[in-house]
């Protein structure tokens, strides 16, 4: 018979950390708090598996469940001493939701869940404090209408801000009970006018109500745009664990907070986090108060004036530290923890691992290791490789003129420039039309993560450390500023104002994530240095994984970037980039105009030296390293003008008429130049351009090993390759022109021919292909495009309804195809390596910077993959965690 719900509390519970899958990681780890003996109120979980029932069933519940809910109710009532719906003494509860991987503030909660007209007369009494009561119970219907009742949060907020207006007060703590009564009233009647029906009284009701709101919230926009984001699958589900309240907004020896065990933004060994006294949870994340500080240290380097927790409760801090430090050694990572102090008495209310930036999850890795909590191997699958790219971050060059309009937290580190604008919306649609931009907030929610997730950083004049805002952009990797409380927006009018500037929409603004700063205009940059900490992982990380990697590099500023970052080498130079720069597009199209074979010759004759120029630095800058060279892949007519106006221009450049331009730029037109006149093509109608590049780099080779004593061997790549007969005519031109230089120069020449892989064909006949090829490189771009029918360029328009439909599991250019074009890539390895068993085999699509795809590559047995310079780091490291998940004996 189904279990579907989970008990704990008391220093026992029916469930523990190892059920998320289950328990979802908020009930999970409840459980585990309440086996450690960590103060935790008792509670239940309702599992995932309710959820899954809940979505297949038109939203009904299974059999039983309302059964088990009461015996549970039962459970904590005894725990209590209460009972929920008692008129006398009543029991309340929180419903929250938990899925098995952390998703902050995108689904619901509800709180205080079981006060009605009756029972917030029962607490009043029995806790001796009229207005903690009323507060309690304008804060339940506020957040019950909101979540399961639908009426807009900020109804009610105007409500109160009126309210305290006609009071002449500011903030919340300065309205006494009987303001709290007079606001439970109109917002009853508020909910009474807006729905034709009472705020519902009956517990139950309320509880059964909450409860299939949390489940709805699985499904909500900005739930599903943050799976979406996060890769986070879709059919988890949520749980949702009812709990015993206890209130932080008793009084001034009651609090609330957030903390982590490390700093999530340095990840320096240092508790870090923030609280507020007399107030209840969703008031410290939702950035409505500027929360104070837990430690003393932390309050003196902010120069805040209001007291910290280790200051203010030094009992309570102490026993919040011990149990911080059972748990981050309990689970030998960095926690989030979420904390109530009710009248002195410390509750813990969650744990789960914390979301850190890039730089933080590095240190904590190594530190952790350092300190024998986790081993080496561990730390290298701690770090997401994706993560990595916000070490490139750039800074704010400290010798720039800034003009600091403002100063809030630094929230989350980075720097960013872009134009201002107030809402996700526009973020998005600005995003799209290419432009940088800065999102300007009183406070994020969770509609705005869109938004978020399309600016270059974020600014909010509310919150703190732990505010909506900053958690989200640092799991992002996004430079964010919050509780910049100098700046005064006015989302109606589209404008801010700070230091006595008024900044309207579209302005250019800059916020550094690093000090906090708001900075008027746009700043200059600098790349930044990367820490200690990465040099050491990435080191243990080399010494685990099988897979090269290298990098994609056409210029020198490339191939020093190459380099810098740890690429073995380049897998793919596009020769025809160099064709572009300054004068060389003249020449080329010379070449392209010419009307036989003499006149072709003459223009190659001309980009020689150009090529072999570029070619001789290149080695010299790998010294030593493999370089990949592809031959000119692209069609002919992508080095012509298109419009009358370019025509115009360039005939009058090149002192050629311009009908004889447009009439070669019409002759080389096609209906579907990805499969027309291209790669290995060009070489087989033309080749006398694969003879002047091959003489390029042979004597780029002979230039470079001169200069720098260091022995190269150059790899050189054909293109769009279908069959053998290709292939071998290529590669005869080549090697008469290897012998011809090696002649010349009187040196011997040691290179290396290969193909691309790009095609359907090309990996079926790979058994013939790998009789004279040296190597292999798998094109996946155009692979997937042949595989899979679909146009790069165009299939964004539909691919967002395919993944989210589940007829493909992710945009297949960006993660491999797994079951299609990864089975033709299998076919290619295993033929390829049947014919010639030492066969090189590399990748150099976009997926070779994708780590997902990167470990099926591994699982493929693949030599190298090659990627941007940007993401070797990532390559590096997603390739030793693909070596950790598939080493033999797993």
């Amino acid at each position: 018979m189904a279990k579907w719900v989970y008990t704990f509390g008391e220093g026992k519970a029916e469930g523990e950390s190892g059920l998320k899958d289950l328990l979802g990681g908020k009930g999970a780890d409840l459980a585990e708090m309440a086996r450690l003996g960590l103060p935790v109120p008792p509670g239940f979980t309702i599992t995932t598996e309710v959820c899954s029932y809940y979505y297949a069933n038109g939203k009904q519940f299974p059999a039983g469940l309302a059964d088990e809910v009461e015996a549970a109710l039962g459970y904590l009532g005894r725990s209590t001493g209460c009972s929920f719906g008692d008129e006398h003494d009543p029991l309340l509860v929180s419903a929250r939701s938990g899925a098995k991987i952390s998703m902050p503030g995108m689904m619901d909660t509800v709180l205080n869940l079981g006060l009605n007209d009756m029972a917030v007369e029962a607490l009043a009494k029995s806790s001796g404090d009229t207005r903690f009561a009323y507060d309690s119970y304008r804060r339940f219907i506020q957040m019950y209408a909101s979540v399961v009742l639908g009426i807009e949060h900020h109804i009610f907020e105007e409500i109160l801000e009126y309210y305290k207006e006609t009071k002449g007060v500011t903030f919340d703590t300065e309205l006494s009970s009987g303001d709290w009564q007079k606001l439970v009233a109109d917002f009853k009647s508020r909910v009474e006018r807006t729905l034709g029906k009472p705020f519902p009284q009956d517990p139950r009701e309320q509880l059964w109500g909450a409860i299939s709101a949390v489940f709805d919230s699985w499904m909500t926009p900005r739930a599903v745009s943050y799976r979406r984001l996060h890769s986070i699958p879709g059919n988890l589900g949520t749980a949702v664990t009812l709990q015993a309240m206890v209130f932080g907004n008793m009084g001034e020896t009651s609090a609330t907070g957030v903390a982590f065990t490390r700093n999530p933004s340095t990840g320096a060994k240092e508790l870090y986090g923030e609280f507020l006294a007399n107030a209840q949870g969703e008031d410290v994340v939702a950035g409505l108060r500027t929360p104070q500080y837990i430690t003393e240290a932390a309050r003196i380097v902010a120069g805040a004036q209001e007291p910290s927790m280790e200051a203010a409760m030094p009992k309570v801090f102490a026993e919040f530290v011990s149990a911080a430090d059972l748990l981050e050694k309990h689970y030998h990572d960095m926690q989030d923890m979420e904390f109530t102090v009710e009248r002195g008495k410390l509750w813990m209310l969650q744990t789960r691992k914390g979301k850190r930036t890039s730089i933080a999850a590095l240190r904590i890795a190594v530190d952790m290791t350092n300190e024998g909590l986790i081993d080496q191997a561990e730390a290298i699958t701690r770090v997401e490789p994706s993560s990595l790219e916000q070490l490139l971050h750039p800074a704010i060059d400290p010798d720039a003129p800034r003009e600091i309009i403002a100063t809030g937290l630094p929230a989350s580190p980075g720097a960013a420039s872009g134009e201002i604008v107030f809402s996700a919306s526009e973020a998005e649609d600005m995003k799209n039309a290419g432009r940088k931009v800065i999102l300007v907030r009183i406070e994020t929610s969770p509609e705005d993560i869109l938004g978020m997730h399309a600016a270059e950083g974020i600014l909010t004049t509310r919150g703190g450390m732990t505010s909506h805002a900053a958690v989200v952009a640092r799991g992002m990797g996004k430079p964010c500023v919050s509780g910049a409380g100098a700046i005064r927006v006015n989302y109606a009018k589209e404008t801010m104002t700070a230091a006595g500037l008024t900044f309207n929409k579209g302005d250019m603004l800059t916020i550094d994530g690093a000090t906090g700063q708001v900075i008027k205009g746009i700043v200059e940059m600098r790349q930044p240095e990367l820490s200690g900490e990465f040099t050491i992982l990435m080191a243990w990380a080399d010494a685990v994984r099988r897979l090269g990697v290298r990098a994609n590099a056409d210029t020198p500023r490339d191939a020093h970037v190459a380099r810098k970052f740890g690429a073995e080498g380049i897998g793919l130079c596009r020769t025809e980039h160099m064709f572009f720069e300054g004068e060389r597009i003249v020449t080329v199209r010379e070449m392209i105009l010419a009307e036989d074979e003499a006149g072709r010759r003459a223009a190659l004759a001309k980009l020689l030296p150009m090529q072999r120029a570029d070619f001789t630095e290149l080695f010299e800058i790998m010294s030593g390293l493999p370089v990949t060279i592809r031959l000119l892949d692209p069609p002919l007519h992508e080095f012509l003008p298109r419009t009358d106006v370019e025509i115009a221009a360039v005939s009058e450049a090149m002192g050629i008429l311009p009908e004889k331009l447009a009439q070669r730029a019409a002759e080389l037109q096609e209906f579907n130049p990805m499969l027309g006149f291209r790669g290995c093509r060009l070489a087989i109608a033309f080749p006398e351009i694969a003879e002047m590049q091959a003489r390029a780099i042979f004597e780029g080779v002979v230039a470079a090993q001169r200069k720098t004593g260091v022995a190269v061997r150059p790899e050189i790549m054909t293109p769009l390759v279908i069959d053998e007969a290709e292939f071998d005519l290529i590669k005869a031109c080549i090697d008469r022109m290897a012998q011809a230089v090696a002649t010349e120069a009187n040196e011997t020449i040691a290179y290396s021919l290969g193909t691309m892989i790009e095609t359907p064909r090309a990996c079926l006949r790979a058994a013939e292909l790998a009789k004279t090829a040296e190597f292999f490189s798998f094109g996946t771009n155009d692979l997937t495009q042949t595989c899979l029918a679909l146009s790069r360029d165009d299939a964004g328009s539909f691919l967002g309804d395919y993944a989210a439909k589940g007829i493909l599991p992710a945009n297949p250019f960006a993660t491999i195809d797994q079951e299609g074009v990864g089975e033709f890539i299998e076919i290619a390895v295993a033929r390829g390596r049947e014919k010639r068993a030492d066969i090189k085999i590399g990748i150099c699509g976009e997926h070779a910077g994708d780590p997902a795809s990167i470990a099926f590559f591994e699982k493929a047995g693949l030599t190298y993959v090659s990627c941007s310079p940007f993401r070797v780091p990532v390559a590096r490291l997603a390739a030793a965690q693909a070596a950790l998940r598939y080493k033999p004996g797993k």
